[in-house]
C-alpha cells in the first residue's frame, strides 16, 4: 500500500509525529506521499531531507495513495475529505482516510500518534475494513419575486459529512426558517439556526445542541434547532432519502450564513431556497479491526468514568 500523509500545517505538535512515521516507512521500504503543504513544513524544519520531500510531494493525496493519514483533529479529517473531494463534480473522493487526533475529543480522528505504525502494519496485513459514511448535498434557488430579478448564490461547499448550518452569524434577531420534507410543511423554526446532521455528524455540532446520537451506519438525516424561541420544538430524524427544502424569510435585510462543514456561505440575498437531500457519493474512513465506535464513544463522552 502506498500511504498519503497530511495534516494541520496550523498545529505546530503534528510536525515530529509526521517526521517520525516518514522515517519509519523509509526503513521499511514502505511507499507514502506527502501533501505539498506537508512537503514544506517538514523541509522548512529540517525535520527530513530535502530530496525526500521533493520526491515525495503531491497536490493530489487521492489519486496517489491508498489510504490517507490525515494528522490533526476532527476539523482537520473534514478538511481532507473535502479535498480529496471535487465540489464540483460532488464527489468525495474514494481513497480512505484515517484519522490520527492530535485535538481535543476525536470521534472521526481516532488513532493516537503512538499507535500509527501499528496501525500501518494492520493496513499492510489487511486487518482493516472501510466505512463508506453518508454524506449530505445542497443546491441553491430563488424562490417568489426573487426567481426574476437575481441569481441564486453559489455555495462554497455543496457537500458535507458532518453537517449543514443555517445560522445568524452573530446578527441580532431570531431567524425564521421554513422546512419542508418530501413537499409537505414540517415546522417553521424561529430561532438562532437549523443544523442538518448526518449520523457522523452527530457528535459534533449537533450533539452540543441537544441532537440525538446516531450510529454511523444509521439511514437517517438530524434536524437540530440552535436556540429554537419555542419550548416544544425539539431535533427530528428524517430518512435519509428525504428531500428537505429551506427558506430563510430575512426580515429587516438581516444577513445570515450557510456553513458546510464549517466552510461559511455568507447569504445577503432575499428568497433563497436550500435544497438539502443525500448524495450520490461517500466519505471512505479507514477503520482499524476491533476498532468499535462505542468504545470510541465511552472514551471520548466519559461514560461510566
Amino acid at each position: 500500500m502506498r500511504y498519503g500523509i497530511t495534516g494541520n500545517p496550523n498545529k505546530e505538535q503534528i510536525w515530529e509525529p509526521v517526521a517520525d512515521l516518514v522515517s519509519w516507512l523509509m526503513r521499511r521500504d514502505l511507499p507514502f506521499c506527502l501533501h505539498q503543504e506537508v512537503a514544506a513544513g517538514l523541509r522548512e524544519r529540517d525535520l527530513v531531507g530535502e530530496a525526500v520531500c521533493s520526491e515525495n510531494a503531491t497536490g493530489d493525496l487521492g489519486a496517489a495513495s491508498d489510504v490517507v493519514l490525515s494528522y490533526g483533529g476532527d476539523g482537520t479529517l473534514l478538511r481532507t475529505a473535502h479535498a480529496l473531494g471535487n465540489d464540483e463534480e460532488e464527489e468525495g473522493g474514494d481513497t480512505p482516510i484515517a484519522g490520527v487526533n492530535i485535538g481535543r475529543l476525536g470521534f472521526l480522528a481516532d488513532l493516537d500518534t503512538g499507535g500509527v505504525e501499528e496501525a500501518v502494519g494492520q493496513f499492510e496485513d489487511g486487518a482493516y475494513h472501510v466505512e463508506e459514511r453518508l454524506v449530505l448535498r445542497a443546491e441553491t434557488r430563488l424562490h417568489g419575486n426573487a426567481a426574476a430579478s437575481g441569481e441564486a448564490p453559489d455555495l462554497a461547499a455543496r457537500w458535507a459529512l458532518n453537517e449543514f448550518v443555517v445560522d445568524r452569524s452573530g446578527a441580532t434577531g431570531l431567524l425564521e426558517i421554513e422546512v419542508r420534507a418530501n413537499g409537505s410543511a414540517l415546522n417553521t423554526y424561529w430561532a438562532d439556526g437549523l443544523i442538518f446532521a448526518t449520523p457522523t455528524g452527530s457528535t459534533a455540532y449537533s450533539l452540543s445542541a441537544g441532537g440525538p446520537l446516531l450510529a454511523p451506519g444509521t439511514e437517517a438525516i438530524i434536524l437540530t434547532p440552535i436556540a429554537p424561541h419555542t419550548l416544544t420544538v425539539r431535533p427530528i430524524v428524517l430518512p435519509a432519502d428525504a428531500h428537505i427544502e429551506v427558506h430563510v424569510r430575512r426580515k429587516g435585510g438581516q444577513p445570515y450564513v450557510f456553513a458546510a462543514d464549517g466552510r461559511n456561505n455568507p447569504i445577503d440575498t432575499d428568497g433563497v431556497v436550500f435544497s438539502i437531500e443525500r448524495a450520490a457519493h461517500t466519505v471512505n474512513l479507514a477503520k482499524l479491526d476491533g476498532q468499535s465506535y462505542f468504545k470510541t464513544l465511552r472514551s471520548k463522552l466519559m461514560w461510566g468514568a
